[in-house]
């Protein structure tokens, strides 16, 4: 099948994850237009801990600030998929609440303890409870379109909080254009109407193989566990992630007898160029310990010299490998019919 054709992707896609994947460079921009309507005072004392409370798509956009506090900030950042915030967050803490719907029962469960310990709260959402409750207690609101999977708003839910964590004083001033610019490229070069199409030829390397994706240090590691998750949801895709140097210390080993298991394996290393030699020389080594006759590597690495551009172009290429992948899974890429029935279930338990 040659995937360089829009109408064999319309064709298992119609709700348009085609669509949302091509818009995403726009819908960054749209993003800083409404994040630029708030005008935020940098503290005169910073805030003992950023928290960023979020779910699925909606938090994904907590690991790429997360990153850029760890390469800028004096204050930590974490981000907390739960119901529960960690006790350390009190009145002193700065605390986002990141939900797309606005009725993430986990985000309003961590709403609700951020509330009632008085940290300072800014709200990311399209509406819903979390939207209404922030809106009654007198906190910062920014609210997005809404109308969309929360996995394909990563724009939305991300930029916001940047442009508030610099108005605050806590990050750098970001380059945005050129992280855009650079958005614009890998959409041309990979988009379905491009010729050599490199994410299509990676869907069809790892398609019907067991596929580790491996992030090459730091921020790299965040952007594996996108392509994890969106490898799940639109391609039904079973994608697995870790990072180097960590796994040097432990998955390396569970290589060891992957012949003796079923199953045609695949690695993807994520990468920018920048890595230290001692990095580098960890994949290289790691490629020839697992052995080639195991593992096909492939690597892929994003662009520009700034972190956020390097961090949304490597983010990008997955997109696109995963909406391929799902055409050649021959599955509907917004389809999430198992998480549907899972919150079906817990909503049950309230009636």
């Amino acid at each position: 099948m040659d995937l360089n054709l829009r109408s064999d992707l319309v064709a298992l896609d119609p709700k348009n994850m085609l669509g949302l994947i091509e818009g995403f460079p726009q819908q960054c921009r749209t993003a800083l237009s409404i994040a630029q309507a708030f005008e935020f005072e940098p503290a005169m004392q910073a805030p003992n801990v950023v928290v960023l409370c979020g779910m699925g798509g909606s938090a994904a956009g907590g690991d790429f600030v997360r990153a850029i506090y760890e390469a800028e900030a004096s204050v930590p950042f974490q981000v907390v998929r739960d119901y529960d915030l960690p006790n350390f967050v009190d009145a002193r803490s700065l605390v986002f609440i990141a939900s797309y719907s606005g009725n993430t029962e986990e985000t309003l469960s961590a709403y609700h303890q951020a509330q009632a310990r008085g940290a300072t709260i800014i709200t990311v959402t399209s509406g819903g409870e979390i939207g209404r409750l922030s809106h009654e207690h007198g906190h910062r609101v920014i609210t997005v379109p809404g109308g969309q999977p929360p996995r394909s708003a990563l724009g939305l839910m991300l930029i916001p909080v940047l442009w508030a964590s610099q108005g605050l004083g806590l990050i750098s001033q970001q380059d945005y254009e050129a992280a855009f610019a650079g958005l614009d490229r890998v959409g041309a070069e990979l988009g379905p109407d491009a010729a050599d199409n490199a994410a299509m030829k990676l869907a069809k390397d790892v398609v019907g193989k067991v596929t580790v994706c491996y992030g090459l240090g730091g921020y790299r590691g965040y952007i594996a566990n996108r392509w994890r998750c969106q490898f799940n949801e639109n391609a039904k895709f079973l994608l697995f992630a870790n990072a180097f140097p960590e796994l040097c210390h432990n998955e390396i080993m569970g290589w060891v007898a992957a012949e003796k298991q079923a199953g045609n394996y695949a690695a993807i290393v994520l990468e920018d160029g920048h890595e230290s030699v001692r990095m580098s020389t960890r994949a290289a080594v790691t490629a020839d310990v697992i052995g080639a006759e195991k593992v096909t590597f492939h690597h892929v690495r994003g662009s520009g010299e700034r972190l956020l551009e390097k961090m949304l172009t490597l983010t990008f290429i997955g997109d696109w490998v995963s909406i391929y992948l799902a055409r050649l899974n021959e599955v509907d890429p917004t389809q999430i019919e198992n998480i549907d029935r899972l919150k079906d279930a817990l909503a049950a338990l309230d009636k």
